[in-house]
């Protein structure tokens, strides 16, 4: 079993499509990387020889920042959005969408589910 940056790659897949199960590497990336690599890109993960799966830790080690350092360099550009006050800090704060999407409807990915409110009818409107 292959094992790169602490992530077991599926077996099954495609060399190309099994990277892309390492966070920080995408589709583009992975084809650029068996391209440097010389490893045909047809090849299911399983079928690597050891020395090909070191040759691609290799060189992501040397040219990507992935998994826990890029998860913390993300975390670390949040903070200092919210530290500074932006606009951009404060949504990521209060958990709304950041990059201007409208929150009437839909945003329920970031707003977390329906938090329904009752019509209270215990006041009846005075004439």
């Amino acid at each position: 079993m292959a094992r790169i940056a602490g992530i077991d790659l599926p077996p099954n897949k495609k060399v190309e499509y099994g990277l892309t199960a390492i966070f920080g590497i995408g589709l583009t990336a992975a084809k650029a990387i068996v391209a440097e690599v010389g490893v045909d890109p047809s090849k299911k993960i399983k079928d690597l020889t050891d020395e090909e799966v070191t040759k691609i830790r290799k060189l992501i080690e040397a040219k990507y920042k992935v998994e826990g350092a890029l998860r913390a360099e993300i975390a670390t550009d949040i903070k200092r959005l919210i530290d500074i006050g932006s606009y951009r800090g404060t949504r990521h704060k209060i958990g709304l969408p950041v990059r201007g999407q409208r929150t009437r409807t839909n945003a329920r990915t970031r707003k977390g589910k329906k938090k329904t409110v009752a019509v209270y009818k215990g006041v009846v409107a005075k004439k």
